[in-house]
């Protein structure tokens, strides 16, 4: 009967994926409930509704998910809009719609209204895709984007972004093209530099020079390195991470919870998230490449290598190789919103491959 009622849940799920992600639930509450015991409840609460809409998002096809596309993009960008006008503001930053009964950051959105929208562009310019159909494609990316980070949030502005690129690039940009951008983004960065707010400035000083600034700036930094340097090989054990317990490390549940991990389980610990998520990786590039139409292959190589950058920029700058941004480790962070988010996309992995012999007509 239990066996019956399992096959019957994980129906229209891919096992590969389940279980990675459920791997990962699983470490995530295990590190959670040494950072930050008692939100264990409520992360478990967060997990239950985001792999119940994992569920739901597995069984809408992707043909019909194609047909929303630009609306809930141009719902997105509405909201953006709307954020800029009427935001609250918290913390200096104005990044949340009060609706009344609830309040929403549309950014969030973004993450996934970004690779459909230009997936669904780029399918209906298919098959003669022009130089032009890129440069509009960079205007329907970095709309958004601007808006996002004016709020100011540059770490899902840089999730957006990247996002949106990684569509563009599967789409066929040219290298030649991209060195160019890249050439043009480096001529740009003084100007950038000077347009940046006064701590996103500080940011980027202190990744070079966190001493300059020990007990401001700096002080996440000095301090994540430390817990993961004295994690060693083996690690202190669960529980047993002096700069975790004693409440060094600034944000331990959420976007420094990396740094927990890497005192607690060491190297090894380490390496073996590092494998987990090589395989949801592997397996989602995997799904892109079998995909039967260009909008499939472009949505799910996108959401794919957004896993890849999640897990880059939080474990980056948790080691001090990047500027902090607010990124969170994905599926391991505790946090309801950026957990459905990416739920969201394995849902939509999966849809991708149980449809994956559907022709395009």
């Amino acid at each position: 009967m239990i066996r019956r009622w399992w096959l019957r849940l994980i129906g229209p799920l891919d096992l590969p994926l389940l279980y990675i992600t459920l791997t990962l639930a699983l470490v995530a509450l295990v590190i959670l409930g040494s950072a930050s015991p008692e939100r264990l409840p409520a992360q478990c609460f967060n997990l239950f509704a985001a792999f119940a809409i994992m569920r739901f998002m597995a069984q809408v096809p992707p043909q019909r998910l194609a047909h929303f596309a630009l609306p809930i993009y141009i719902v997105g960008v509405l909201l953006l809009v709307a954020v800029a006008l009427f935001g609250d503001i918290s913390k200096g930053a104005r990044r949340w719609l009060n609706l009344g009964f609830m309040r929403i950051q549309p950014s969030e959105l973004l993450k996934i209204a970004m690779p459909l929208m230009l997936a669904w562009y780029f399918q209906t310019r298919e098959p003669m895709i022009r130089f032009r159909d890129y440069l509009f494609a960079g205007l329907i990316l970095l709309v958004p984007v601007a808006l996002i980070a004016k709020q100011p949030d540059l770490g899902t502005a840089i999730l957006v972004f990247a996002a949106g690129f990684y569509v563009i690039f599967f789409a066929g940009l040219s290298w030649k093209v991209m060195l160019a951008m890249a050439l043009a983004a480096g001529a740009a960065a003084p100007f950038a530099w000077a347009r940046l707010h006064d701590y996103q400035r500080a940011r980027i000083i202190t990744l070079f020079d966190p001493e300059s600034d020990p007990l401001g700036k700096g002080f996440h930094i000095i301090q994540s390195t430390i817990a993961i340097g004295s994690g060693g090989f083996f690690g202190k054990g669960w529980g047993q991470g002096t700069q975790a317990q004693l409440e060094f490390i600034p944000e331990r549940h959420t976007d420094f919870i990396f740094a927990v991990m890497s005192e607690e389980f060491g190297m090894i610990g380490n390496l073996a998230l590092l494998v987990i998520y090589f395989l949801l990786i592997g397996r989602g590039l995997m799904i892109a490449s079998n995909a039967p139409t260009l909008f499939t292959r472009l949505l799910a190589g996108a959401i794919t290598m957004i896993f890849f950058t999640y897990a880059f920029v939080n474990m980056g700058m948790v080691s001090g190789i990047l500027p902090v941004v607010g990124v969170p480790l994905p599926f391991i962070s505790y946090g309801g919103t950026a957990l459905v988010t990416l739920c969201i996309g394995v849902g939509i992995l999966m849809s991708v491959h149980k449809n994956r012999m559907l022709v395009q007509k």
